[in-house]
């Protein structure tokens, strides 16, 4: 009993032998060689039939050439002395009709000799038991040509261990050694031909294609095969994969195309079709006008033949297809090209053939409806017709060859003592055979190793093709490189012309400084996104934020360092302020040297000699501070700045400060008594200046102590929205609440003596510059009130480093030129432009100063009870303050004038 064998495969194989049973022995549509081994071969002599018709046309190279190359494998190697001597090979070959369950029925015919029949209850008419003419034993069969027939065949084939070897079967489903173990094949699974396509697209830079497969183990194991190996290399995403059916119509094709364009961008497109599949295709794709839309990339049915495109040349142009690598075989064109009607009556379908190659008709009863000119039969292919080899030739021929290899082995070693074929040989069996097949080694026809490994397959080699045609030369398929593991290429050409390589993607690739945002389930379709903000490009999906001190560069492929900008002299936030100072120091030189000449003059004398130089000193400094607040921040600078920020105006505002204070006291003094009040002498008013000024300078060395001066860079405050725009600020370590703390002194002083200011509005007229001085914090108070809203309204602008700096410096200038033109321009315009008014008057003592002051306040609440005027006195302090006379003057009433005790600036 065989392995394998079950009643129910037993059964199906009586019946489907029950339909060959009333066919002859030997089909007229069979080739049959004698010999003492018989081949069997299998071949698609003609293409797949209409619906009703098994057969249909014949098919000249996937065919007759084909065949042909077995016919003259087995020449050769019956005229071979070395290989299988003194044994001839016949064979018994088959058309399969481009059909599996075609072939199935036909490959009965090998397995007949190995099917026991039950005779006992036949008998002839005669009464006579019947005499069977035995079948011939199959050792091994060449073929098939399609994946989906080997398929059959091999499930047939196997329960009878009947060896097989395919010249063209590519499907990675007959790698299977548990299913097909008496399988082998010549050329690589599609296995090895789907890397390479794989390979071919990725070189392509193609990541967004289609599949068109043949319904069938080769077409759908084929496109399995590719798109397995496409989802484990990556970066390949498959946008339709389509399928044509066995029975298929023109609306077939027309609907693919169809269902091709929904996708536009996906242009390549992978075919794992039969030839005729390939051109309904390249028909479609004409029809509706997209001749060189599509980049097609052929599997090896397609290869190099020529049926697939004849008479279709514009629409395959560009077309990628691959072949197992092969070699045109020189023997195998003298032995075709020399064949003729006459020597070649073993092969029963090459009339038909000479009538389809010639265009011509051998009798009146052919079926070539499609001229009328008789064939003379002295017709040479090659010569009145064209004549290219196919491109399975080869492998048709090492086939063959790797059989007899496997049979001469195998004879050497069951019958050494015995010359031609042993009993033990004709006993041994298709499994025994089957190990020498997979151990066969030997050069083929074209010059490569055949060897088998585990699963019966050959290794990887393909040669590429691209169908081409310009100008210069007429269509055809270009070598344009191999695989062999590893890919290949040279030059290629693509239609309309395009020197580039086309593209197919789903999307196009994103600019620089922009991420992939992968659209879901599709990895290679994508949305570009900008990186924004102060982002960059760090990989082609995703984003990273620039550290703090840095921003992207232009194209946003890196960062760079933000640009470090200060206030700048030329700057016209620099501009005014620095201007200001500069007429602020020269009048503040010009009122100190004017000073300085008229020392002993009554006007300087009279104003506090010691207090108005340190009043000037202070407005000096205030303008000073410009220059430190505008100069480029460094240690030295920031200690300067924090020295002199407040110490300008503290300055100021402690003298001024002392003589309202003097003032007040003075007034307040003399209400109570005529003793003059203490700490009223010129030394004890710098006394108390330099004590107030110390608490600022104190405050300052604190500081120092606490926070050493530094600079920063502050990389916030000009952090725009814009990368483009950000800017770090150089700048001394100084927030800007250490700033108004450093302010905060002097503006105390400022408001208090404004307080004394308001106090003493009410003495005599021009006594010791109290109005003047009122009028000067008055408007220092303005100034400073709307410094600081605007000094921290701008807290959060871009242009925080101008507007504070400017606004600082300014309102400080404001401040100094206040002082300077309220209380000392008008002292120099008289000193200067009336020196006769700056003359000593008489003298008073202190008491009659307090006298005049007293009367002042009872004379201004009886000023309604003087209709024709109020007495006017005019009290004039010495301008000495040391001595201890004065003087009264005092003028008679006027009718216009009210009476009033104006006191000379004197004290």
């Amino acid at each position: 009993t065989k392995p394998y064998f079950t009643w129910k495969v037993l059964c199906v194989m009586k019946a489907l032998f029950d339909l060959t049973a009333s066919q002859e022995i030997y089909a007229p549509h069979s080739i049959r060689m004698e010999g003492d081994l018989t081949l069997g071969g299998l071949f698609p002599v003609h293409a797949r039939g209409i619906p009703g018709e098994p057969c249909g046309d014949i098919k000249k190279e996937n065919g007759i050439h084909r065949l042909e190359a077995m016919m003259y494998a087995l020449d050769q190697i019956n005229s071979d002395d070395d290989l299988l001597p003194n044994v001839t090979l016949g064979a018994r070959v088959l058309d399969t009709c481009s059909r599996d369950t075609y072939a199935l029925e036909k490959s009965l015919t090998f397995v007949q000799a190995l099917i026991q029949k039950d005779t006992s209850d036949v008998r002839c008419t005669n009464g006579e038991p019947p005499v069977f003419v035995k079948p011939e034993k199959v050792v091994g069969v060449i073929g098939a040509s399609a994946s989906s027939v080997s398929i059959m065949v091999a499930n047939i084939l196997r329960l009878f261990q009947i060896p097989q070897i395919s010249y063209a079967s590519t499907a990675p489903e007959l790698s299977d050694d548990r299913r097909y173990d008496f399988f082998s094949r010549v050329v690589p699974p599609d296995s090895f031909q789907a890397q390479a396509m794989v390979d071919i697209v990725k070189a392509m830079g193609w990541n967004y294609v289609s599949t068109i497969a043949s319904e069938g183990s080769y077409g759908e194991k084929g496109v399995d095969a590719f798109q397995q190996l496409s989802r484990e290399a990556g970066g390949i995403c498959i946008a339709q994969s389509l399928k044509i059916p066995h029975n298929h119509k023109q609306e077939n094709f027309d609907k693919i195309i169809r269902l091709l364009l929904d996708t536009r961008y996906a242009r390549a497109v992978v075919l794992f079709t039969s030839d005729e599949d390939i051109r309904g295709i390249l028909n479609a794709s004409k029809r509706a006008d997209q001749v060189g839309h599509f980049l097609w990339i052929g599997s090896d049915s397609w290869g190099a033949k020529i049926s697939p495109v004849h008479q279709l040349e514009e629409a395959a142009v560009g077309a990628v297809t691959i072949l197992p690598k092969r070699a045109t075989i020189v023997g195998f064109d003298a032995y075709f090209t020399s064949r003729t009607l006459e020597n070649n009556r073993r092969n029963v379908w090459f009339a038909e053939y000479w009538e389809e190659n010639f265009n011509c008709k051998l009798m009146s009863s052919s079926k070539k409806e499609d001229t009328s000119r008789k064939c003379t039969g002295q017709e040479r292919i090659g010569i009145d017709s064209k004549y290219e080899q196919e491109g399975k030739v080869q492998f048709v021929i090492d086939a063959v060859y790797a059989l007899a290899h496997a049979l001469h082995n195998m004879q050497r070693d069951l019958c050494p003592d015995v010359s031609g074929i042993c009993e033990d040989m004709d006993l041994a069996g298709g499994k025994k055979l089957l190990k020498y097949i997979r151990s066969v080694t030997f050069n083929g026809s074209a010059g490569t190793s055949v060897t088998f490994n585990k699963n019966g397959d050959a290794p990887g080699r393909y040669d590429l093709f691209q169908y081409q045609m310009d100008n210069n030369s007429s269509p055809g398929y270009k070598n344009i490189g191999q695989w062999m593991e590893t890919l290949q290429l040279n030059d290629m050409q693509w239609p309309n012309g395009q020197t580039e390589i086309p593209s197919s993607v789903c999307s196009l690739p994103c600019r620089t400084g922009e991420r992939k945002k992968a659209v879901k389930g599709m990895p290679c379709c994508w949305h570009c996104e900008p990186c924004d903000g102060y982002q960059y490009q760090y990989d082609a999906t995703s984003c990273k934020l620039c550290s703090y001190n840095m921003r992207p560069n232009p194209n946003r492929t890196a960062c760079q360092p933000i640009p470090i900008v200060k206030l700048e002299w030329h700057s016209p936030w620099a501009v005014i302020p620095v201007f200001l100072a500069m007429l602020g120091i020269i009048a503040t030189i010009f009122v100190m040297a004017t000073f300085v000449r008229h020392n002993d003059t009554p006007i300087v004398r009279a104003s506090g000699r010691e207090l108005s130089y340190v009043l000037l000193t202070g407005i000096f400094l205030c303008y000073i501070i410009t220059f430190l607040m505008i100069a480029k921040p460094d240690v030295a600078v920031c200690s300067f700045r924090r020295i002199f920020l407040g110490l300008g105006m503290c300055i100021s505002y402690a003298a001024l400060l002392t003589k309202t204070n003097r003032i007040y006291r003075i007034f307040e003094e003399g209400k109570k008594s005529v003793t003059a009040p203490r700490l009223i002498s010129p030394t004890s008013q710098l006394a108390i200046t330099t004590c107030l000024i110390a608490i600022q300078l104190l405050g300052v060395f604190i500081w120092f102590g606490v926070d050493p001066p530094n600079t920063i860079i502050d990389y916030d405050e000009q952090k725009t929205v814009n990368p483009d725009q950000a800017r770090g600020v150089l700048k001394c370590d100084i927030t800007d609440l250490q700033i108004i703390c450093s302010l905060g002194y002097s503006i105390l002083l400022m408001v208090t003596c404004t307080v004394y200011a308001i106090k003493t509005r009410g003495v005599p007229e021009n006594f010791n510059e109290a109005k003047p001085i009122g009028f000067t914090m008055y408007t220092t108070c303005i100034v400073w009130l709307a410094f600081i809203p605007i000094f921290f309204g701008t807290a959060q602008s871009a242009e925080k480093l101008y507007i504070q700096t400017t606004t600082l410096c300014i309102s400080m200038n404001l401040s100094a030129s206040v002082a300077l033109g309220m209380l000392y321009i008008p002292k120099v315009y008289v000193i200067i432009f009336h020196p006769e008014l700056n003359v000593q008057k008489r003298k008073r003592s202190f008491k009659a100063v307090v006298t005049a002051a007293s009367l002042t306040t009872r004379l201004s609440h009886k000023t309604s009870d003087r209709p024709n005027g109020e007495a006017k006195t005019e009290l004039c302090e010495n301008v000495d303050p040391n001595s201890k006379f004065h003087h009264i003057r005092v003028h008679k009433p006027s009718p216009n004038y009210s009476t009033g005790l104006v006191l000379k600036n004197c004290l």
